[in-house]
């Protein structure tokens, strides 16, 4: 076991590569330090993220910047109606030697890699769909019987677009709880859109620089894991969590009403692993309960669901848990 001295200045060490790695995205994907930041969350913990935004915002070039600073090998599926589940995993083809003897040979597909980009996966049918779930729990792939293990580290970046409905399918509760974060990508603000708009319609485009690399990515998530957590944070994630089940005791009179069904274990797990990261982007050596706070929404807004009655009020699920959990925050405070 390394001494606290030791911890100290390996977190150190990994917080100023971690804002050259910043700092080197932004070169590409101005603007929208949050929606970096929770990206970078997302591979600091070894998990999938899910961006959703309208076209046009930048989503794929993320992901297309972070594949080359972090040093990941990546690669882009574009889904489709008719995607089928062997143009992600790879299928088998007969192969004749030349002795004539003739014997099965597989192909891996795209999903053998360290970063997949699944650009639009919702416009997938839910067979082509269900083709990622033990990719994205297990990182393996199981066919035609042998265990094939995919990249290390292995991390899928989703994008979905809100507002296209026309030829697409809803992603399964067991699938979005394996996102560890959603990701909502906004519109830039009029500086930011400004600073878009003059570096990208000039005669050359700025590029990234490898920061990181695979390796590297992955010390930083057995390090991030060595990180401490105070009790009163670990108490305030389990709060947090609990919170949002309707059939849970404590649960609020609003919760109770609004809704449907509320979170699992992963989500405590997904919250312990991102506070921990979101204090190393802000250069903190442990995290505090500011961060369950702020990291509430992003993992726990694909991973419950407001009733009928809620929606029909028009009622908002981010602010219903944003506000609860700054109400917790304050009553751990006061106690």
């Amino acid at each position: 076991m390394s001494e606290p001295g030791d911890l100290v200045s390996e977190i150190e060490s990994l917080e100023a590569k971690l804002a050259q790695a910043r700092s080197s995205i932004t070169k590409r994907f101005i603007g929208q330090q949050n929606v970096v930041d929770l990206t970078l969350t997302a591979l600091l913990c070894g998990g999938h993220a899910l961006l959703i935004g309208l076209p046009g915002l930048g989503k794929t070039r993320l992901v297309e910047t972070l594949s080359t600073v972090m040093g990941l090998d990546g690669n882009r599926i574009q889904f489709t109606p008719d995607l089928m589940p062997a143009d992600i995993l790879g299928s088998e083809v007969l192969d004749t030697a030349a002795d004539g003897s003739r014997a099965f040979r597989f192909i891996s597909g795209p999903v053998f890699c360290q970063l997949l980009m699944a650009d639009e996966i919702n416009r997938a049918s839910p067979r082509t769909q269900s083709a990622l779930l033990q990719a994205m729990q297990e990182r393996t792939v199981t066919f035609a019987g042998e265990d094939r293990p995919l990249g290390t580290p292995f991390h899928v970046l989703a994008t979905q677009n809100p507002i296209e409905q026309e030829g697409t399918y809803p992603l399964p509760e067991a699938q979005l709880d394996r996102f560890l974060v959603q990701i909502d990508v906004p519109y830039p603000d009029r500086q930011t859109e400004r600073d878009i708009l003059i570096a990208t319609t000039g005669v050359e485009d700025a590029q990234s620089e490898q920061v990181f690399t695979s390796a590297e990515l992955v010390a930083a998530q057995t390090l991030l894991r060595r990180m401490p957590v105070g009790d009163s944070v670990v108490d305030l994630i389990l709060d947090v969590v609990r919170a949002f089940r309707p059939d849970e005791p404590d649960a609020s009179e609003r919760v109770r009403e609004t809704v449907a069904w509320g979170p699992g274990p992963r989500a405590a797990q997904a919250l312990m692993l991102t506070v921990r990261a979101r204090a190393l982007l802000q250069g903190r050596l442990a995290p505090n309960m500011q961060d369950v706070v702020d990291m509430a929404r992003p993992v726990l807004s694909h991973r419950m669901a407001l009733n009928f009655a809620a929606r029909a009020r028009g009622d908002n699920l981010a602010e219903l848990i944003e506000s609860t959990a700054a109400t917790l925050v304050r009553t751990e405070a006061a106690a």
